[in-house]
């Protein structure tokens, strides 16, 4: 008979951390994954200083979902948030933290180029602001991330980085020689943004050079390898970071993500014709706020209309990935730094099930 979650987390939920609780009540559990008797998850700890304490409880951890009768058992330990110690950072004893320029001109290079050690890289775009590609892309990197892949999540809208809350990280990322960036790690997703770089109320003021060189630096010098697909959230529109990512990196493709309204869908068909122009491909169309059920009549209503992007994919040939609800929930979580692909509720669900038509499709 196979495992099941509920079985795995009660026995995890037996062992004791070093500072007080289980791994279950201190929520640490991620990307749970069963594959008839073979099991993965990650351990997610709070800082690095309880992850260097923790590889007893790593190695109990898989000794525990063993003893369940799995006959393979993989459990990954992670840290989410940044070393604070000097020598963590690659500091001199007493002396400053390397120091890490990023924005400037571009490095020249020939064509377009891989992200070392990084198997898959997807753009998650938009035509227009305000459609929830953002939310979209965490919730997608989480997705992947509990069907067993390996994933980053690079939020590449420099002037307006929205994925340090998203992903509940804060901190500097370290750079250990002053070149190469450690990204945070937030519910198993590598993650970098331009965000975790500034004060939250600072602004970038760059023109397209210094953007272009800020996004060629953070997706060749941050330490992503190994990873089995890269996410990057665009900004909005068919500008310059577009326009840069897609000559200068090699894209496994690109998802639109709209909402169902006639005025979303021009400007989706406007992205869409870009990357065509780009010559990267369209792996798929999302509907985001796709429909809205009231929380107290189970009434359901189409503020946004609904069924819009399904027709354009089928107009034009593209996949139909699936559709997200308007969810207060969904908000809620991404406000709060847990998005809401980490439950098995309908939304989480409805994340879950793009996650694992990438994955069978090969494309994540």
């Amino acid at each position: 008979m196979p495992l099941t979650r509920d079985q795995i987390q009660t026995a995890l939920d037996r062992i004791a951390l070093p500072d007080g609780g289980t791994l279950v009540s201190r929520d640490m559990l991620r990307a749970v994954m069963i594959d008839g008797d073979k099991v993965s998850f990650v351990i997610e700890a709070p800082s690095p200083e309880l992850a260097r304490r923790m590889e007893p409880v790593r190695t109990a951890a898989e000794n525990a979902v063993r003893a369940l009768g799995a006959s393979q058992v993989s459990a990954l330990l992670t840290a989410h948030g940044p070393s604070t110690p000097k020598a963590a950072s690659g500091a001199a004893p007493g002396g400053p933290p390397p120091s890490l320029k990023i924005g400037g001109h571009p490095t020249p290079q020939a064509g377009p180029a891989s992200v070392p050690g990084v198997e898959r890289v997807i753009a998650i775009a938009s035509g227009k602001g305000g459609v929830g590609k953002s939310t979209v892309s965490s919730n997608l990197a989480v997705a992947l991330a509990r069907q067993g892949r390996r994933v980053g999540l690079l939020d590449a809208d420099i002037y307006g980085p929205s994925q340090p809350r998203m992903m509940g990280l804060s901190g500097r990322p370290d750079a250990p020689d002053g070149k190469t960036i450690i990204p945070l790690v937030g519910h198993g997703v590598k993650v970098m943004s331009m965000g975790l770089l500034l004060k939250d109320t600072e602004s970038v003021v760059w023109r397209g050079p210094m953007l272009m060189g800020a996004l060629q630096q953070l997706l060749g010098q941050v330490a992503w390898a190994p990873l089995d697909v890269l996410i990057i959230d665009l900004p909005p529109g068919t500008g310059d970071v577009q326009l840069t990512l897609c000559q200068k990196t090699n894209l496994t493709g690109a998802i639109v993500v709209s909402t169902p309204q006639d005025v979303a869908l021009m400007d989706a068909r406007r992205a869409i014709d870009m990357f065509e122009k780009l010559k990267t491909p369209v792996l798929g169309l999302i509907e985001n706020m796709s429909t809205y059920i009231c929380p107290n009549c189970g009434h359901e209503a189409h503020l946004f209309g609904h069924g819009g992007v399904h027709a354009e994919a089928a107009a034009t040939g593209i996949p139909f990935l699936g559709e997200i609800p308007l969810s207060l929930d969904i908000r809620l979580a991404g406000d709060g730094g847990k998005p809401v692909a980490l439950g098995d509720g309908p939304e989480g669900q409805a994340y879950a099930k793009i996650a694992r038509r990438l994955v069978e499709g090969g494309m994540a």
